[in-house]
């Protein structure tokens, strides 16, 4: 008896030494990644919310750092939405606006910075990969789950831009996510080993940059391919104009945003190049909306996904599945008169942000997609 109440103490004590360590770790976590504290986002912060700075490992032994924004006065274990993107953005950018505008509505909401980027961790800095961007989701999930004002039940994600095809795919890896919103996605495994539309879909061509990235990997593994092209030159295409005007103008530069500044290692996004990272998408049985602007250069891949998600092909999808399980719970939604950066925070009648806003996203549309399926 004496050794069983023995054992049982030593038991407890590690436990508790565990508790505190765990507890020590986050509060390590948070003075060695040095979060900013203050509000320092490229939208304002809304009275309705209340908001903090949190941070949560990853099963790669990454920490992330993210925003936490609840509902003002809100009681009671709420379903809850963690949200990431665009590709190369930071959480005080488009996400975060998503995710305030989700706790207005109710939702505990958490944005996110993605391994590498923004203030997470992970070195070498802007460097991404299927794997572990996907993971990045499903740790995020873990995150809300064990929140004592969280019903872990009832969570969904966001992914906007080359985030939205990651969502997808954390949505096919992980049952516990009940609903997905992909909005104005990208797939970005597609696009980077085939090309815009599909141009470069040849052998040929994903042979010449696949010797372009070895030889890259001897001679300067560490150089940046910069954001978004700045200066703008006067040809460029309509969606990098667009791209100028979040990215480069107070609209929505940020300091810690790759796109806004000097963009990706150039070998950062090498392991996309050679991966198709939605191929069990025909079996979400979850809800899933895919969302996307009627004028976006991009909407072909939320139409691709969204066709493959339901019937098991489409164009652009080298495989044919069977049709989707469960297709009455899917829905593609396309806004019209949107671009693809309308999507990031509803639109501009001027450049720079200036104007009056256009308010092209449906946040309402979304909080009743979410209140339907996360119930």
């Amino acid at each position: 008896m004496k050794k069983l109440v023995f054992t049982a103490l030593v038991i407890a004590g590690v436990l508790v030494a565990c508790s505190q360590k765990n507890n020590q770790t986050k509060e390590d976590n948070m003075k060695k990644l040095e979060l900013t504290q203050e509000w320092d986002k490229v939208f304002p912060k809304s009275d309705k919310v209340d908001h903090r700075k949190v941070t949560f490992e990853t099963q790669y032994g990454l920490t992330l750092a993210a925003d936490l924004y609840t509902p003002k006065g809100a009681q009671g274990k709420l379903a809850a939405i963690a949200v990431s993107g665009p590709f190369g953005a930071c959480k005080e950018q488009s996400s975060g606006l998503y995710a305030m505008r989700m706790a207005e509505r109710g939702f505990v909401a958490l944005a996110f910075d993605p391994s590498y980027t923004g203030e997470s961790s992970g070195e070498p800095r802007r460097t991404a990969s299927p794997d572990i961007n996907t993971e990045d989701f499903m740790a995020a999930v873990d995150f809300l789950s064990k929140q004592e004002n969280v019903d872990a039940e009832r969570i969904g994600i966001i992914g906007i831009c080359g985030w939205g095809g990651i969502a997808l795919n954390a949505a096919a890896a992980d049952t516990r996510i009940k609903a997905t919103v992909a909005s104005t996605m990208y797939d970005m495994t597609r696009v980077s080993g085939n090309g815009y539309f599909d141009s470069e879909d040849k052998e040929e061509s994903r042979h010449a940059a696949r010797e372009a990235m070895a030889k890259q990997r001897l001679s300067d593994p560490m150089a940046m391919a910069g954001g978004v092209v700045n200066p703008l030159p006067a040809d460029a295409p309509q969606f990098v104009k667009d791209y100028y005007d979040y990215y480069i103008t107070q609209r929505g530069y940020h300091k810690r945003s790759g796109n806004s500044n000097d963009g990706w290692r150039v070998i950062g996004t090498q392991a996309f190049a050679n991966s198709r990272f939605l191929y069990y998408i025909n079996e979400i049985r979850s809800a899933v909306l895919v969302m996307h602007g009627e004028k976006a250069h991009s909407r072909y891949f939320g139409e691709s996904a969204y066709k493959y998600m339901v019937e098991g092909k489409a164009e652009g999808y080298n495989v044919v599945g069977k049709p989707n399980p469960n297709p009455e719970n899917k829905e593609l939604l396309i806004i019209p008169g949107a671009s693809h950066c309308d999507l990031y925070d509803g639109g501009y009648t001027e450049l720079e942000g200036k104007g009056e806003s256009k308010n092209l996203i449906p946040w309402d549309k979304l909080a009743d997609f979410f209140a339907k399926n996360l119930k």
